[in-house]
């Protein structure tokens, strides 16, 4: 009996489920092509909702190049970079494909939770002068 109750009682809270999802992007800076370390970044993601129980996913597609060569782009002109799960900079945080993997949460009714995304631009690469930019978009399955 007690079971039942509880199914009912959660029934009504999904069907009133809001969630949002924010983001702060990754904004490297200014690249310097000739250092020998790489040009490390974070931004985030964050994924608030009310009235809501259950777990989500979230994914981060390929931008300008594929997701596990992702590319900025200058006009012609490309910069390799790569968005991760971790400050040690050794998951790929991408769709699932190429070697990434989606990051998982969940939430109890009421949450706010912020996943930082670590982005890297690997050194010496031979880039020309200019504003690099790339569009990635995040995907949040409930």
């Amino acid at each position: 009996m007690l079971l039942l109750v509880a199914l009912i009682l959660l029934l009504p809270l999904s069907a009133r489920a809001q969630c949002t999802v924010t983001v702060a992007p990754v904004s490297f800076g200014t690249y310097l092509p000739f250092s020998a370390t790489p040009d490390d970044a974070t931004g985030s993601v964050r994924v608030a909702c009310t009235n809501f129980a259950g777990g989500y996913t979230i994914a981060l597609g390929s931008g300008g190049g594929t997701i596990p060569a992702r590319r900025m782009a200058s006009g012609s002109a490309t910069l390799l970079y790569q968005l991760y799960t971790t400050a040690a900079r050794t998951t790929i945080w991408g769709n699932g494909t190429g070697g990434s993997v989606m990051v998982s949460g969940s939430c109890l009714v009421v949450c706010s939770q912020t996943y930082s995304v670590y982005g890297r631009i690997p050194a010496r690469q031979a880039a020309r002068p200019g504003t690099y930019v790339d569009t990635i978009v995040v995907t949040v399955t409930f």
